[in-house]
């Protein structure tokens, strides 16, 4: 059977089907008839193969507790060798529902009520929610945007808040969203060797991984066996193949110590089985996708390029920060002169578009607008119209 979703240019309609992105506009305090690209879904039918798997698994009718066995790692670990060349074991894998879940698990298990966690802002939003809500405190190592229209890693001061704040516990968002950074081996290298030497666990969230236009993106816990043990590398075919609501991520942790610390942290949850149609979908997509991501993934590269014309030609004062990886954009309107709020303002209830605002990543995102560009090009060249005819 031949993949069947690889028309990208159509438009499917996802309103009425409890769609975050579609459906809850009013209810965020947007107006009804925005054009939404903020949340990082997108809008693309994802493989049929992965349709087919989730029809067949329904039809047998019955959805009790589900669990899956070796096969299920061999190949989610296919997946990795063949695209990271990142050789995982099977006692290092932790399912989870969802990244951020993960992300919240890792504050409790590594760290105390008051204690300081390490992020590089502006960075995606739910990194410093999880650890406010859990009593914690955010600490910045905040990204530098360099001549080269490039976001940089200021690593004295990286080191610096490490031993002042007493640093436990750094998220790394690899490739970074939203910035597009896709990190060099000698930047990770150079953040790892900071960590080691202090003793710091690194939580590193890569559910991008697949998301790469120039570079190589490296595992972080495979540049050294010292870095393995310092490891939690999240990951999840959710971005991937476009199936964030089956809330389901693949966690490694190599070091059996903190893999122990994790799974407490679980169990004290309440987490044991996750939902079957998550794992059939994973399954599905890392044995029988690649076809659709390759052509996905062309399609996406496309539309950055049209998005970095786009800007370059028609809307004088925005710049476009260099893209390397994800399918989020950062633009930058700083030059335009307007305020962080009056424009969202005019982005929201001018150009009636809903992308997400650059201030919700921290201050440093004052003045940018993440744009979602994993979209039909139509609706694409839509939404960079409204911005034309506003600023």
């Amino acid at each position: 059977m031949a993949e069947r979703n690889l028309d990208f240019d159509s438009v499917t309609d996802r309103e009425g089907t409890k769609s975050l992105k579609y459906d809850f506009a009013k209810k965020r305090g947007k107006p009804e008839d925005v054009l939404p690209l903020w949340v990082a879904d997108m809008d693309f039918k994802t493989s049929s193969y992965i349709e087919d798997a989730l029809v067949e698994r329904s039809r047998h009718g019955i959805f009790g507790y589900s669990e899956v066995q070796k096969p299920y790692f061999d190949i989610v670990s296919a997946w990795m060798k063949k695209h990271h060349d990142w050789d995982v074991q099977e006692r290092w894998l932790v399912k989870t529902p969802g990244v951020v879940f993960a992300l919240a698990m890792a504050v409790k298990a590594y760290t105390d009520r008051g204690d300081g966690v390490l992020i590089q802002m502006p960075v995606y939003y739910p990194f410093s929610e999880v650890i406010e809500d859990n009593g914690r405190k955010v600490v910045s190592n905040t990204l530098v945007l360099g001549e080269d229209n490039r976001y940089h890693i200021d690593f004295d001061d990286f080191e610096k808040k490490i031993i002042e704040e007493k640093i436990k516990l750094f998220f790394l968002c690899s490739p970074h969203n939203p910035v597009g950074r896709v990190w060099t081996r000698e930047e990770l290298t150079r953040l790892g060797d900071i960590c080691v030497k202090h003793q710091v666990i690194v939580v590193s969230d890569e559910i991008h991984h697949d998301f790469v236009f120039h570079g190589k993106h490296i595992v972080f816990a495979n540049l050294k066996k010292e870095y393995e043990d310092i490891s939690i590398v999240c990951t999840s075919p959710s971005k991937t193949f476009n199936l964030a609501s089956m809330l389901l991520s693949n966690i490694f942790i190599p070091n059996p110590k903190l893999r122990h610390k994790f799974r407490k942290e679980l169990d004290a949850a309440g987490i044991s089985q996750l939902g079957v149609m998550g794992l059939v979908a994973c399954e599905a997509a890392y044995s029988k996708g690649e076809e659709w991501y390759q052509a996905m993934h062309s399609y996406v590269a496309d539309n950055i390029a049209f998005t970095k014309k786009y800007v370059e030609e028609k809307l004088p004062g925005v710049r476009m920060t260099e893209h390397e990886g994800t399918y989020l954009v950062w633009l930058d309107f700083r030059e335009t002169g307007l305020s962080a709020e009056e424009l969202d303002e005019q982005i929201v209830y001018q150009a009636k578009l809903w992308l997400d605002s650059g201030k919700i990543f921290g201050e440093s995102g004052r003045g940018f607008q993440r744009i979602n560009v994993a979209c039909p090009r139509s609706v694409l060249s839509e939404a960079l119209e409204r911005i034309r005819k506003v600023i």
